[in-house]
């Protein structure tokens, strides 16, 4: 079974970049209202959002390979500074994970087509 090779679409790429950026703040919302509990949700929400939104300008999202080097470049970094944050190691925890999700997602060309709110 051969596999079909999907062009870059850099408007797709930011268009879905855009979407989780929009959902991971009303996430933000959300968990902020559930008070203590919602801290680790609240940090989970803001690291996909400083992923995305660090990522997303026009000059990443143009290429596949400039996007992969984008979010490498993000995941050698030592910590990461973002407004909102209740725990500063959980926080960098997600935004290497959230890191990875993108990269992942990158490097195969696969999934910038689901725009539903969770993924």
């Amino acid at each position: 079974m051969t596999k079909q090779v999907i062009d870059w679409n850099e408007a797709a790429v930011r268009t879905w970049l855009a979407s989780r950026i929009a959902s991971t703040r009303a996430d933000q919302v959300a968990a902020q209202r559930r008070g203590r509990d919602g801290e680790d949700d609240c940090d989970q929400a803001a690291a996909e959002e400083m992923v995305c939104t660090l990522v997303n300008k026009d000059a990443v999202t143009n290429s596949q390979a400039t996007l992969v080097a984008a979010l490498d470049q993000l995941l050698e970094r030592e910590d990461y500074i973002w407004r909102g944050v209740y725990d500063d190691r959980r926080f960098d925890r997600h935004v290497r994970s959230a890191s990875r999700k993108i990269r992942k997602m990158a490097k195969t060309n696969t999934g910038f087509d689901r725009l539903s709110r969770f993924q």
